[in-house]
């Protein structure tokens, strides 16, 4: 199935009509998009950009990412998480399911934004970084986590889960739900990197969890595209909304070495591995 919106004309589709960007903001795309994706993952703003200082590669840098990533107020990023969200359910289809990627300093919002719009959350996905930058200040934890919020757009709709998959990939026990991922390794940011992309590993998970073969994904916040790399590596359908041009061209870069390197590319992720090797054995 491919999805087409007869009013907009996507920035970028690829060869294979299996990944297609848009620019724009996602709060003017995400209502033309009426009940059309399966999955939504999202990895918005996390309003960062205050000015601090961090260790990347043991060199204090700035946490500053962008004008995007700067918020003025709680009330003003509840505001802007409200209005994501709300659009988008409208793109959710009745059976859809989303799940947002956030740190404590965004988390709270994300969350009381769901619930304000009667979804249902389903999990509180925590990704337990096995490679976390040190504290810099000294002065409390260092933070080693994110959470993913997992939240079904209808109470009264089931939502994919593919629970058989995941106990497979766990060793033929009950998949938990902390996850132990390192942050991305250098193959994955041959082009560059987004200041928040996060490890393909982690995001083939997370499909293989909440979508089917045939399922249709969308990203709102697309950035480098990690979302639809995992997605296309999984033979599944991605639609991506950037605003920013460098991120649209570092996409399009990611999904031209993805054709040309494909086997290459899917052997490092050790969960594809496992699932290829499950439906051999299935014999699909």
């Amino acid at each position: 199935m491919t999805a087409k919106f007869h009013t907009l004309i996507p920035t970028f589709t690829s060869l294979d009509s299996k990944f297609s960007l848009y620019q724009g903001d996602c709060n003017a795309l995400l209502p033309q998009m009426k009940e059309s994706f399966d999955v939504i993952f999202a990895d918005p703003p996390y309003f960062l950009s205050n000015g601090g200082l961090s260790i990347q590669s043991g060199k204090i840098v700035s946490v500053n990412k962008g004008e995007w990533d700067r918020g003025e107020n709680i009330d003003e990023i509840d505001r802007f998480n409200t209005e994501w969200i709300a659009n988008a359910k409208i793109a959710l289809k009745p059976t859809g399911s989303i799940m947002i990627s956030g740190t404590y300093h965004n988390i709270f919002s994300l969350g009381r934004a769901l619930q304000k719009l009667d979804f249902k959350i389903l999990n509180i996905i925590t990704w337990q970084k096995t490679n976390p930058p040190p504290n810099f200040s000294c002065r409390y934890l260092t933070h080693s986590t994110e959470q993913i919020i997992w939240a079904r757009k209808s109470h009264k709709h089931k939502h994919i889960f593919n629970y058989e998959i995941l106990k497979k990939l766990n060793n033929d026990k009950q998949m938990r739900d902390v996850w132990s991922f390192p942050a991305i390794a250098p193959w994955e940011k041959t082009f560059g990197k987004h200041p928040t992309q996060k490890p393909l590993a982690l995001l083939v998970r997370l499909l293989l969890m909440a979508s089917n073969d045939d399922s249709i994904i969308c990203d709102p916040f697309s950035g480098s595209s990690t979302t639809g790399i995992a997605a296309n590596l999984l033979d599944r359908q991605f639609v991506g909304i950037e605003r920013e041009s460098s991120f649209i061209n570092l996409s399009i870069k990611r999904k031209g070495e993805l054709d040309s390197k494909f086997k290459d590319i899917g052997s490092k992720i050790s969960d594809l591995r496992l699932y290829n090797n499950i439906k051999k054995c299935l014999g699909e």
